[in-house]
């Protein structure tokens, strides 16, 4: 019995996406990255991870292609900045936000209000060091580190509260565990709700933790004058920041 075979289909080379199906983890990337958060996060992990490249290279003696790795983290640096030059408008509107939806206790919303403040010294100072460094605002060098300097030291006392922050979350979180257990005649479909979420932010708070262990010793290393922190440090901190950043934002960008 003869096998008669289906003919071959050839496509039109303009429509050859029509051999494809519609995939949601492109759409769920094309999503993540038409925001300024994801974007930024990508950047991130280009410029710290590049200078751990960049170190390799020139320890094994491949300075040509260290250079050009630096040729392409310098631009990407200088991109992030220019992304954060609206940065007060959502401080702003988080500021509002909590004032009118403070969180579950007293202490947590002057955390959150200090860390506000030094956001607010952050922007500004960077914004007016950026201007300068490419010439555009005349600055002195002298005073023009000052503000570099400055700027970091407001990042840096935002990083340190944010683990004030982080372990007083963790501290309700175990005790909202702790409750959910003395439930007995509670809704089944409510608890299981409940311990989903409860879940979900301590693997939140983990993240972020992680996260703030990543920005520690970079704030702290650009709040110092004639710091020695090794430029391999900065990477290697910056990429471990950078990587659970990016892991969180891929897993709210369809929330």
């Amino acid at each position: 019995m003869a096998i008669i075979s289906k003919p071959t289909r050839i496509s039109n080379p303009l429509a050859v996406a029509g051999n494809f199906q519609p995939n949601p983890n492109i759409d769920r990337l094309v999503k993540f990255l038409n925001t300024v958060p994801g974007t930024d996060k990508i950047l991130m992990f280009i410029q710290y991870f590049s200078k751990i490249v960049i170190w390799f290279f020139n320890r094994t003696g491949k300075e040509s292609l260290a250079q050009r790795i630096t040729n392409l983290s310098n631009p990407v640096s200088d991109f992030r900045i220019l992304l954060r030059f609206y940065g007060l408008l959502p401080l702003i509107q988080w500021m509002i936000h909590i004032e009118h939806h403070p969180p579950v206790t007293p202490l947590l919303l002057h955390i959150e209000r200090i860390q506000n403040f030094t956001m607010i010294l952050y922007y500004p100072l960077e914004h007016i060091w950026w201007l300068a460094y490419h010439k555009i605002i005349d600055i002195t060098d002298t005073r023009l580190n000052k503000i570099g300097i400055w700027s970091c030291r407001f990042w840096a006392a935002y990083v340190i509260l944010q683990f004030w922050h982080l372990a007083i979350e963790w501290k309700l979180y175990k005790r909202q565990s702790r409750n959910i257990i003395k439930k007995v005649d509670g809704d089944e479909d409510e608890i299981r709700k409940e311990k989903r979420a409860i879940k979900a932010g301590r693997e939140r708070i983990i993240r972020d933790t992680i996260v703030n262990i990543g920005y520690l010793p970079l704030t702290m290393h650009w709040s110092i004058e004639n710091s020695s922190f090794p430029d391999i440090g900065v990477g290697i901190f910056g990429t471990l920041a950078s990587v659970y950043q990016i892991i969180g934002a891929w897993r709210t960008a369809n929330e």
